[in-house]
């Protein structure tokens, strides 16, 4: 689920918080968001992945910056720590199990701060309903709020076409959130 250009993820984070905000990327792995937040000066980064060599290749891409690298599943990761801005492009959507659902959010709610922001870009109802081999579910905006449960207010939503390496499309629907 590579992205070349992180623009969106770029944009909506830029939008509701400054280069001093805390950020954690979730199944950010080899993605290039980590090195556009850090060249727009953002320097309180975490990036979460279950593959140590995609989060091998990120770090040797960005070198000694100020970035710190988890290698754990979501599903099973405890933060040491809150952060003002979650961020997940299409990591939430392979949680199919309600259970494993219920405890991302749970997550969310204890790693952000009130006040803080989640970006969440979850396979649209359009979407493949497989991706890489694995099951994915789809959301519109009114389904992916509803899965986050209360103490979220919505910021904005947008869809986004997203073409792979690979030349397949695949919709996306985008959630700015607020933590209440």
């Amino acid at each position: 689920w590579f992205q070349a250009d992180p623009a969106t993820s770029v944009e909506l984070i830029g939008s509701v918080a400054g280069s001093t905000a805390s950020v954690v990327d979730v199944g950010g792995g080899a993605s290039h968001l980590v090195d556009r937040l850090l060249e727009s000066g953002y320097r309180d980064l975490t990036v979460v992945d279950l593959s140590t060599e995609a989060l091998t290749t990120a770090r040797d891409r960005v070198g000694e910056a100020p970035v710190t690298w988890v290698v754990a599943d979501v599903r099973d990761w405890q933060p040491v720590r809150t952060f003002d801005v979650w961020h997940d492009r299409a990591a939430f959507h392979f949680l199919v199990d309600p259970d494993d659902r219920q405890r991302y959010w749970h997550l969310v709610h204890e790693a952000v701060v009130p006040g803080g922001r989640v970006v969440i870009a979850t396979f649209a109802p359009e979407g493949p309903e497989q991706c890489s081999g694995l099951p994915a579910a789809r959301y519109d905006c009114d389904a992916l709020l509803d899965v986050m449960g209360e103490g979220f207010t919505l910021v904005e939503s947008r869809t986004e076409i997203h073409t792979t390496p690979a030349g397949a499309v695949q919709p996306f629907t985008w959630v700015l959130a607020r933590r209440t």
